[in-house]
């Protein structure tokens, strides 16, 4: 059966480009249009397409409303468009966290331009929404969320954070979307973990993934001891704009890596969109340019396997929600080093695909719930 698609933008050339590339795809059928928000709630609720495609800037009602909208009266996944600005990745995290899945650049350019290469991602987001695990059942505003309660440090790691100046408390973290109860039953957790002096954290992860990290990072206290990499696929215009929002909602410290920058405790840096990140022995970040012949700027496989190279059997990676099945390389060579790999479980994620690469390689020593990870982490590293 195809998949029911309501494309909603002000733009009407924007629309009909939209729908045409969609309706091109025999697996897709484009069962209506909407101008602005308010239309796009009305025929959400009367057509109750399986995927929505949202603009975010319309008249009448702006998309990130509508989207709190839809999913509180009539839960879908939605792609969300934006632009290649600082302000659009802003604007598309505000839409993650209101509940969107995933987004797209919005680039008029590039549909002339590359209408074939477009015609592709477009048609595989759609798709891959459409079979995503997650079928959001209800949305509690961000506003409403308050962080988790920051975990008690052991008094022999009091001194990782003594030095620092005190950071303001985070902001509330946003909930992700609630999960609808699955045809099967989840498979079991995996016990808690076993404490141990890791010198390095890293986390992959693609769609779904910005809420993914902020539901971990913000229960890790100020002065978790170990450094922590991240690899988000994200564009190169959105990179620095998650890594701030993630400093201000985070006990710890994050920012996007720069080349030279050096691993400490208590710091998360985020690779740069379009970019390479790996990790030296020294502890510090090599930022490369990014290689046209790889799928993914930043890869998750780059940065695992410079930190296989580099330290061995004291890493501890973690493979959240996305598509594909990035990182799967790398957390093989950390895995024949002697690390440890975690994977986020078939229930809680967006996209089980990244997560289902390493637990059907057997590479995964635990599997936990999203909103089990960041404690588990504080009971490995503290």
């Amino acid at each position: 059966m195809a998949v029911k698609v309501l494309v909603v933008d002000d733009s009407g050339f924007f629309r009909r480009r939209v729908s045409e590339i969609l309706a091109a795809d025999s697996n897709i059928q484009v069962v209506g249009t909407a101008t602005n928000g308010k239309e796009a709630i009305d025929q959400a609720l009367a057509l109750k397409p399986d995927v929505i495609t949202m603009d975010y800037e319309m008249p009448m009602m702006d998309g990130i409303t509508a989207v709190r909208h839809i999913m509180q009266r009539c839960p879908t996944p939605v792609l969300m468009f934006s632009s290649l600005t600082h302000e659009g990745a802003r604007v598309t995290l505000d839409a993650l966290d209101a509940g969107a899945v995933d987004f797209l650049p919005k680039n008029f350019e590039d549909i002339s331009r590359n209408p074939e290469k477009v015609k592709q991602l477009l048609c595989e987001k759609i798709l891959s929404i459409s079979r995503s695990n997650r079928r959001v059942s209800a949305y509690t505003p961000a506003a409403q969320v308050s962080a988790p309660a920051p975990t008690p440090a052991p008094s022999s790691v009091a001194s990782y954070g003594s030095s620092a100046p005190a950071r303001p408390a985070p902001a509330p973290a946003p909930a992700p979307a609630a999960i609808a109860p699955r045809s099967h039953a989840a498979a079991p957790s995996s016990p808690a973990p076993k404490r141990k002096a890791y010198k390095l954290v890293a986390i992959g992860t693609s769609t779904g993934g910005p809420v993914a990290l902020q539901r971990v990072l913000t229960q890790l206290p100020a002065n978790f001891p170990a450094p922590i990499v991240l690899v988000q696929h994200m564009p190169a215009a959105f990179t620095k704009a998650f890594a701030e929002r993630l400093d201000k909602l985070c006990r710890i410290s994050v920012k996007e890596a720069e080349d030279g920058d050096i691993l400490r405790p208590g710091l998360a840096l985020l690779a740069p969109g379009g970019k390479q990140m790996m990790i030296d022995g020294r502890g510090a970040v090599k930022i490369l340019p990014g290689d046209e012949r790889l799928n993914y700027k930043p890869c998750v496989d780059i940065t695992f396997g410079s930190a296989a190279k580099s330290y061995g059997d004291k890493v501890l990676a973690v493979v959240l929600t996305g598509m594909g099945a990035d990182g799967r390389e790398g957390a093989r060579l950390l895995k024949q080093g002697g690390s440890a790999i975690w994977a986020q479980d078939e229930a809680s994620c967006v996209i089980y695909g990244m997560p289902m690469a390493i637990v059907k390689a057997e590479l995964a020593d635990a599997v936990y719930s999203l909103d089990d990870i960041g404690r588990h982490l504080v009971e490995a590293c503290l």
